[in-house]
């Protein structure tokens, strides 16, 4: 029978997967590549007249041109608040992916998101059970994968127990983490259940004799065509798929078309750098030394290449080696077919291999002018979306059937970078200048939906675009974001285009992206998957005809990416009757070599009656993820997000109330011990940037927003609650609470908050030259070392005990200092091997204001904290 119906998900366009490979060979991984420190050339300034049609341009712009594109797919709606005190209902809408812009769907109320078949056995399986081989009895950790994170390690089999909604349950999926080579790697096809899809693993039960597997998910008996005959259950350990949880099958060869050899795999995959040239001096200078040291950076086959933007779009051509040359198309309209066949079969070489043109490059950029018209930054004209436009058609290149066999069309995740430092106001997806104008609210609506058409067509050609903004101009962020979000991109803000911003430039183009994802999700019957947050959208696979009871929930992933995770929301359909769970994830993707990869990763939760055991395996950083994923769905602006300052409130009495006990002859309720964690990650995301006062600017804060909602567990973590480690002499870090009692005169502290690391040096320490030179230099490498993989790469800022910055470091920690002594040597147990005088010139150094703190917190909402652990 044919699928039934799913529930909608965050866009309402997919893209059917191709068939499985079959030829298979494992994948070394990518080279890495070291950044270039930053230099500054002096800029090249050249005469503003040029000719209109082959220069190097940076031309003025008078008005504002805006086209309509294919209407935008409806987005789910988020949820309502949540209601504690009622039992759980599934959610209408299972799957998020982004809180902005959200419009109604159609949705038929009976259509909750099928889980797998009900078990049961068939080919006699029952009567065999005493005879089937268990290679199970390796122990394998509940839960326990890098790839796949539960919030708990065990589950509750009463459905009333289980579904207690304050405490999410559920998982967090990072489906393009690297798996580290070894025998885990298979080239061949899968085993797959004939009944619903399910891959055969690592705690399949096996008939040695005749090599039969029992599916865990439907319970079925297939056949191995011979496969997993064996003398002895020994035996069978020497298959990877049945003696690890985690298994990657790979298919390579000439069968497979675009597949790239390894030598040659970076041609494959061009970067074009899209640029504002409508930037004052200060700006341009420090984007060319960022611009400078990227190309520097780059491995020297990488094709790359240059577009300009302002009232024009100028496309650089690489064939003039001793001036900066570029083809100019007018940016009030999408560009013709005939202007882009005459630009891509011209003389001119757009994309080219860094080792040939690594002085070409450096020329245009040092060539690069000042805007030279008086006009306020915001009313430049700008034409974001037809250089984009242009760099797709640049990528896309000549087509198989036209091709002189001089240009090849390329494969592979390609990237578009915009360099943005204001924003879109000329041309398709603009905006006018001013908000003032009469005609904004429908002119932003039109700009939105052909900035996600535009989005969606890159990934269509498996493009992602990034954008990277910078300066002081307002980008008008709802505009750009769904560009990037649409195509599998990101978009950071920077506050300028210095070493933050080159640092990212450098990542974004060389952090590993695979294409055609496509995530399933399979589980037992008696969970039902309510809600999915995620950089991906619903896929509407048909597969009944090979499967006939194929429940699964299939997601398309817009890019495949280690810095990127999704975030499934469960709950328990009924009571469990039996002592395991299984769910089984299976990605799909090409990697960055052209590989078809198949990652199949199963884990199994045993179902517990007692609420003590199940709370004590709650894992309370990926609980605190979880919740404040869903809690940021609803937080669209300012407004909402206090709200859900309340909605935290609740939680924290919700969960004390069901799960803690009361204190005797009191009112109050004690939180549970083993969560001992989880509140204090949860007064964390209250108070900071994400739902708190923090940022003050909306374009921050929806960046903020949408970059959490897709990040991996670990940036998502150190978002919610940032980790404060302190300096010592012998040059080593001791990590401490996140309280401002950290604030130590004589001590120089280290906070990574996810998308800013801080550096805060006592005033004592400052008035020692040398031992505050010594201790910065020690503060900043560990900073580097801690985020030299992160994407996006954060900015760090040092600062000294009085500065004015240092209200940024204050206002992310806890203040503690308004707890009684003993409350402050509970939680915070190194203040106890500091002097008298010490504690008591600390005291003396905060300053009174009305938060408060942790400890205060709870107790307003009549719960008392649990003992720090």
């Amino acid at each position: 029978m044919a699928n039934p119906p799913q529930p909608s998900v965050g866009y309402a366009v997919t893209i059917t997967p191709s068939n499985p490979p079959t030829e298979k060979s494992p994948i070394p991984p990518p080279p890495s590549i070291s950044p270039t420190p930053p230099r500054f050339p002096p800029p090249r300034l050249q005469d503003q007249n040029a000719s209109p049609s082959r220069e190097s341009p940076n031309l003025p712009s008078p008005a504002n041109g805006v086209k309509s594109g294919s209407p935008i797919p409806h987005l789910s709606t988020p949820p309502g608040p949540p209601v504690f005190t009622s039992p759980v209902r599934p959610a209408a809408v299972p799957f998020r992916s982004s809180p902005a812009s959200p419009q109604p769907v159609a949705f038929s109320s009976g259509s909750f998101l099928p889980a797998s078949s009900p078990s049961h056995f068939s080919n006699g399986l029952v009567e065999l059970q005493h005879q089937v081989s268990d290679v199970t009895e390796i122990s394998i950790p509940a839960g326990e994968s890098p790839y796949v994170l539960f919030s708990a390690h065990k589950i509750l089999n009463q459905k009333k127990q289980a579904n207690v909604p304050s405490l999410c349950f559920g998982a967090l999926v990072s489906p393009g983490r690297e798996i580290s080579p070894g025998p885990q790697v298979i080239q061949r096809d899968p085993h797959r259940c004939q009944n619903c899809g399910a891959y055969a693993n690592f705690y399949c039960n096996i008939l040695p004799g005749s090599g039969q597997w029992q599916c865990v998910i439907c319970g079925e008996l297939n056949g191995s065509e011979g496969e997993y005959v064996a003398p002895s259950k020994e035996d069978l350990r020497n298959f990877p798929e049945l003696s690890s949880p985690m298994v990657d099958y790979v298919q390579t060869g000439n069968k497979r078309p675009g597949f790239i050899p390894i030598p040659d795999s970076r041609i494959s995959a061009p970067i074009v750098l899209v640029i504002d040239e409508c930037l004052d001096e200060p700006h341009l200078q420090h984007l060319q030394s960022s611009l400078h040291a990227f190309v520097d950076s780059l491995h020297p086959s990488t094709k790359l290449g240059i577009i300009l933007y302002g009232r024009t779009v100028s496309v650089y051509d690489f064939s003039e080696e001793s001036i900066a040359s570029a083809d100019v198309l007018p940016g009030d309209k999408s560009p013709t077919q005939e202007s882009l066949k005459a630009l891509i079969y011209g003389s001119g070489i757009y994309l080219s291999q860094i080792h040939a043109s690594l002085s070409v490059a450096h020329a245009i950029f040092s060539s690069l002018r000042p805007y030279k018209l008086n006009l306020p930054e915001a009313s430049r004209d700008r034409c974001l979306g037809t250089a984009v436009e242009v760099a797709l058609a640049i990528i896309q290149g000549p087509s198989a059937e036209m091709s002189r066999g001089v240009v090849k069309r390329s494969s592979g995740n390609s990237r578009i970078i915009v360099c943005a430092g204001g924003p879109n106001t000329y041309g398709p997806g603009s905006v006018p200048h001013s908000f003032s104008h009469p005609n904004y609210p429908h002119m932003e609506k039109t700009a939105l939906k052909w900035m996600e058409h535009l989005g969606q067509e890159a990934h269509r050609r498996n493009i992602v675009v990034d954008i990277l903004c910078a300066g002081t101009c307002p980008l008008r962020v709802p505009v750009l974001q769904p560009l990037a979000k649409a195509s599998g991109g990101v978009l950071v803000l920077h506050d300028d285009f210095g070493e933050a911003f080159g640092v990212n430039l450098q990542r974004a183009a060389t952090r590993a992206a695979g294409s055609h994802g496509l995530l399933e999700i399979r589980c037992s019957d008696d969970i039902l998957i309510s809600q999915v947050v995620g950089p991906g959208e619903e896929a509407h696979v048909d597969t009944h005809e090979t499967f006939k009871n194929d429940s699964s929930l299939y997601i398309q992933m817009l890019s495949v990416e280690e810095t990127q995770s999704f975030s499934l929301f469960m709950e328990t359909k009924r009571d469990i009757k039996s002592d395991y769970i299984y769910y089984q994830f299976a990605i799909r993707f090409s990697n960055v070599y052209q590989a078809d990869i198949y990652r199949v990763i199963t884990v199994r939760l045993p179902a517990v009656d007692s609420i003590s055991a199940y709370l004590e395996s709650v894992q309370d950083e990926v609980a605190a993820v979880l919740i404040a994923k869903r809690t940021l769905l609803r937080a669209k602006n300012y407004s909402n997000a206090v709200d859900m300052q309340s909605t935290i409130d609740e939680r924290v009495k919700d969960i004390a109330l069901k799960l803690g006990s009361q204190v005797p002859k009191s009112k109050l309720y004690r939180f549970p011990k083993e969560l001992s964690l989880l509140p204090e990650l949860l007064f964390h995301l209250r108070r900071g940037p994400l739902l708190g006062n923090i940022i003050g600017h909306e374009d921050e804060r929806s960046v903020l927003r949408n970059l959490f909602l897709n990040a991996s567990f670990d940036l998502s973590l150190r978002m919610v609650a940032p980790r404060c480690l302190m300096h010592r002499e012998e040059g080593t870090f001791e990590e401490l609470p996140a309280h401002d009692l950290a604030m130590q005169s004589d001590a120089a502290v280290v906070l990574d908050h996810g998308t800013d690391v801080f550096i805060w040096l006592g005033a004592e320490l400052a008035a020692d030259e040398g031992r505050s030179a010594a201790a910065l230099a020690a503060c900043r490498t560990l900073a580097e070392e801690l985020t030299e993989v992160r994407f996006p790469a954060p900015r760090i800022l040092a600062f000294k005990e009085g500065s004015s910055q240092a209200r940024y470091f204050v206002s992310r920690l806890i203040p503690a200092h308004k707890d009684p002594p003993y409350e402050q040597e509970a939680r915070f147990p190194q203040l106890q091997t500091l002097t008298t005088e010490k504690r008591m010139k600390l005291k003396s150094s905060f300053l009174h204001f009305d938060e408060p703190s942790f400890c205060e917190w709870m107790r307003s909402l009549k719960v008392v904290p649990p003992e720090p652990s």
